[in-house]
């Protein structure tokens, strides 16, 4: 076998001293011309293989390089489309490891514009999440898949649209937030004008209404604003109630105190309650001035009121029938008192008839009473003249009978001065009764009822007919 030939590369030169010793070794063994001849292609052979996987190594070393390059290009491009960006990549010149130098600078570029816009995204999203919760009343949400970002459009036009439609839900929130303070204010004025308990009713609407902690948030749900509506308008009714009810209790106290002549000291104890009689609900604020115990104590002086007012009116009503009864007593008219009287009696123990109605259907009374009395003044003024104009007739007719008349006793010189003017009075009856005749006729044919006298009907006129006919 022919000694291999030298060669310029230190590797080739190795090789031939080795299998230059290589020989030397076979020549001190005594190998054989075949043997070495196996043992050297076999040699060759192994060092084929070498050569073949290192070749193989490296293919799949360029193959990797390949893929890494276009597995970049690829998510650049992506990321260029996903984060609009306006920028075009030339594809590098050069091997491949000089290729993938020039473009990983701008991969980590847009990958840490991608992780930013992330966070920008994912902020925006959750704080969108976050009110669209507290709107439809959840709390917190915990709602991952809420908060998933569409990993194609990292753009910043979506991220614009985003960032408007939670500012929208911001302006919605804060909206709501002023609507629920308005709420929970006139809530706590009515609370206040009624005396009622705020915190138990506002936390009976939502918790976080009454809340004392400041990073508590305040429910701005659609149930709550529901809630808190209908509270306020049953609140509103409440008030609108109660004011009615003690307006109806003040004017009573002030019919009450006038029908009693209350004094106004007593009065003034309830000026609260009255003030309110011309008081527009809208216009009451005052703190309690609507409670349940001041209706109560308004409700009590009333029912106090109202049994003084029994005895009180009873008085007063007979009074005023006393009254009646003396006005028709003294122009002559019929009058059935004891049985006018039971019937005053019974209504006012009934208690159906109001005390009010009742004494004004009295002055009524008493005011046609008098004006009738007037309306008969002149003739019994007639009447009168004529019954003493008849006595001195009578008195006359005696004292002429009397046979001692003219004797020279004691009043005598009286007696005779009488007789004179009896005789001038007694001249003048026919005429008297004459006047008084036409004078009842007139007034009967105004009136259109009989003229009574004494509880006899036409007493006057059938007397005078029968003396006007005997004169």
């Amino acid at each position: 076998m022919a000694d291999p030939q030298p060669a310029p590369s230190q590797s080739h030169t190795t090789c031939s001293s080795l299998l230059h010793e290589l020989q030397i070794i076979w020549d001190e063994i005594g190998e054989s011309d075949d043997e070495r001849d196996r043992m050297l292609l076999q040699l060759e052979q192994e060092c084929l293989d070498i050569y073949r996987r290192k070749v193989d190594r490296t293919r799949k070393y360029k193959a990797e390089l390949h893929q890494s390059l276009a597995e970049s290009e690829a998510e650049i491009t992506n990321l260029i489309s996903a984060l609009g960006e306006r920028m075009i990549v030339a594809r590098g010149k050069g091997s491949l490891k000089e290729q993938l130098s020039t473009i990983e600078p701008v991969l980590d570029d847009l990958r840490l514009k991608k992780n930013e816009r992330m966070k920008e995204f994912s902020e925006t999203q959750w704080q969108i999440a976050q009110i669209c919760a507290e709107i439809a009343g959840n709390g917190q949400s915990n709602d991952s898949t809420s908060l998933r970002v569409n990993e194609s459009d990292w753009t910043l036009n979506k991220l614009a649209e985003l960032k408007s439609h939670l500012q929208e839900l911001q302006n919605e929130k804060l909206i709501r937030l002023q609507r629920v303070n308005s709420h929970i204010n006139a809530i706590h004025q009515l609370s206040v004008v009624m005396s009622f308990d705020f915190f138990e009713t506002v936390n009976e609407i939502n918790p976080s209404l009454s809340s004392c902690k400041s990073d508590q948030v305040k429910s701005i749900s659609n149930d709550t604003l529901a809630r808190l509506t209908s509270v306020i308008r049953s609140l509103n009714q409440e008030k609108r109630q109660r004011l009615q009810k003690l307006q109806n209790l003040g004017s009573t106290l002030m019919e009450l105190w006038n029908l009693m002549d209350t004094p106004t000291e007593e009065q003034k104890k309830y000026d609260y309650v009255t003030s309110l009689i011309s008081s527009n609900v809208d216009e009451v604020s005052k703190p309690g001035s609507l409670a349940l115990e001041v209706i109560e104590q308004a409700e009590l002086e009333v029912e106090r009121l109202n049994v003084l007012k029994a005895s009180k009116m009873k008085e007063l009503v007979l009074k005023r029938q006393s009254e009646l009864e003396e006005i028709y007593r003294g122009v002559h008219m019929d009058v059935d008192s004891d049985a006018a009287r039971q019937i005053l009696i019974s209504l006012i123990e009934s208690g159906n008839a109001g005390m009010s109605d009742l004494l004004s259907s009295m002055d009524d009374q008493i005011a046609k009473a008098k004006e009738q009395a007037l309306s008969r003044k002149d003739i019994l003024d007639k009447v009168e003249k004529w019954k003493y104009a008849a006595e001195e007739e009578k008195w006359l007719d005696d004292y002429e009978k009397d046979e001692n008349r003219y004797s020279a006793g004691r009043g005598a010189h009286k007696s005779l001065k009488r007789a004179e003017k009896a005789r001038i009075l007694v001249s003048k009856i026919p005429s008297i009764i004459e006047t008084l005749t036409s004078k009842i006729k007139a007034w009967e044919s105004e009136k259109g009822i009989p003229f009574l006298y004494d509880k006899v009907i036409n007493q006057l006129t059938h007397l005078l007919f029968y003396v006007q006919f005997s004169i």
